[in-house]
């Protein structure tokens, strides 16, 4: 296997989102706009309810998918299909909004820690007009596979011989959790062309010769997959994969479009009321 090598590594960047709420943004910052087909990934870890009591109360989106991995905490979804959701530690959810949808992410915890990730997925131009579709999975519905000092949940895609309850046809995900004693390796192939980042959340990792730190996010190289080895402290990491889509991307807020006009439109038609237009699908309510 042709190991993939850091292009480049992007800090994760204080910011907030919603209500208020405190966060780290490493892809959707200045420093990495997005990485074709994702837009945005934030990581929310904070034990002071006053960094996440107020939440993202009601709000738009179009033209993408959200998947939110909950790490740790309680949070209640809400959306203008009827979905609602109980998204506990370990859970995930999936939304293709497409379409359109208006939804709210409420903590349902005043104390203890909240942590976890929202990546933003987004959709070809064919697929942005479509019926929005829902996911909601617990956390017993998310296969593991060990090994020797390495613990990997399979949230998108698979891993070996463990296949998710999420896969996402258009892109192609792999998202992984993956769990390292100190100086455990890992590995994971990897479709070529397929764009890649790894995000260490605890601890360090060495990704062939480059050392990736906590709250750091590497954007790989090409190629047919990803070694790596935890630091002395061991680590904990997301790893990401999806099929570039290669269309223009055209964002603003939380409207994702090809073009300027799609934008306009999309802000008519939530200002006017249009924004939501059909019945979610949902599934994987477990």
């Amino acid at each position: 296997m042709k190991a993939r090598t850091v292009k480049t590594r992007i800090p994760g960047m204080p910011a907030s989102d919603g209500a208020g709420v405190m966060l780290r943004r490493s892809i959707g910052s200045p420093a990495l706009k997005n990485l074709d087909p994702f837009l945005m990934l934030d990581h929310f870890s904070s034990n002071d309810p006053d960094d996440y009591v107020a939440g993202f109360p009601d709000h738009p989106h179009r033209g993408f998918i959200t998947f939110t991995y909950m790490l740790d905490g309680h949070m209640e979804h809400k959306d203008s299909m009827g979905n609602q959701g109980d998204l506990k530690s370990g859970g995930a959810q999936w939304m293709k909004a497409a379409s359109g949808v208006i939804h709210s992410e409420m903590p349902r915890q005043s104390e203890g820690l909240m942590r976890g990730f929202q990546l933003w997925i987004n959709l070809p131009a064919r697929e942005k007009m479509t019926d929005p579709a829902y996911q909601e999975y617990g956390p017993g519905a998310f296969p593991e596979v060990q090994s020797a000092g390495a613990r990997v949940k399979v949230l998108m895609g698979e891993h070996g011989d463990a296949r998710a309850p999420i896969e996402d046809p258009i892109t192609q995900v792999h998202y992984l959790d993956v769990n390292l004693e100190p100086g455990a390796g890992f590995e994971h192939a990897l479709p070529v062309g397929h764009n890649a980042f790894v995000y260490v959340y605890e601890g360090s990792v060495d990704i062939q010769g480059t050392v990736l730190e906590q709250h750091q996010l590497a954007v790989l190289e090409n190629g047919e997959g990803v070694a790596l080895k935890a630091g002395d402290h061991g680590a904990r990491l997301v790893l990401v994969a999806g099929q570039p889509i290669g269309e223009p991307i055209v964002q603003y807020g939380p409207f994702v479009m090809n073009h300027r006009e799609e934008i306009e439109q999309a802000f008519q038609d939530y200002q006017s009321g249009r924004l939501v237009r059909s019945k979610a699908r949902m599934s994987g309510h477990a």
